[in-house]
């Protein structure tokens, strides 16, 4: 799995636990192994930029998900899944500290950030949150990637609530 992280967001987080997140949920969504994903982590600015192009939303948000080549999970276990290039998530570290701290459990902007990875690669994968069943999907996926990894990290505390409206 070629993906990239690169930071011009000047704010500190962990590229690494982004970077193992986001192939650890490609891996267990069965995505080609050498598929690509970009992500980029920006600034509360470029986001809003970004949130009112694409979205004409004011406001920066947590995350945005640009696919490329619209790749889907292969739909059976013995499905051979595409290769491709998947897309970009962007993601704003200065919103995800303010959603980890409003959250009903409160947790830190890098774990705030990996839930925000998952749910890209997700939107990437064409999962949505628009209808209530697409909504209990998307995020029971969600939790049980997070829930997943941070248990094969030997992490032990609770899991952060979806933030993601």
């Amino acid at each position: 799995m070629s993906i990239d992280v690169n930071n011009e967001s000047g704010t500190e987080v962990d590229e690494q636990a982004i970077l193992d997140i986001a192939r650890y949920a490609l891996a267990r969504m069965r995505i080609h192994p050498l598929s690509e994903l970009s992500v980029i982590v920006v600034d509360a600015e470029a986001m809003e930029q970004l949130h009112i192009q694409w979205m004409d939303l004011p406001g920066p948000t947590d995350v945005m998900s640009f696919p490329m080549d619209e790749l889907r999970p292969p739909a059976k276990d013995d499905e051979e899944p595409p290769q491709g290039l998947l897309g970009d998530i962007v993601l704003c570290p200065e919103v995800a500290k303010k959603q980890g701290e409003e959250a009903p459990t409160q947790h830190s902007m890098d774990e705030e950030l990996q839930l925000l990875t998952v749910h890209g690669v997700l939107h990437l994968l064409g999962y949505d949150h628009e209808e209530p069943d697409e909504k209990a999907e998307m995020f029971g996926l969600q939790a049980a990637i997070v829930d997943g990894w941070r248990t094969e990290k030997g992490h032990t505390g609770p899991s952060p609530a979806p933030t993601v409206s």
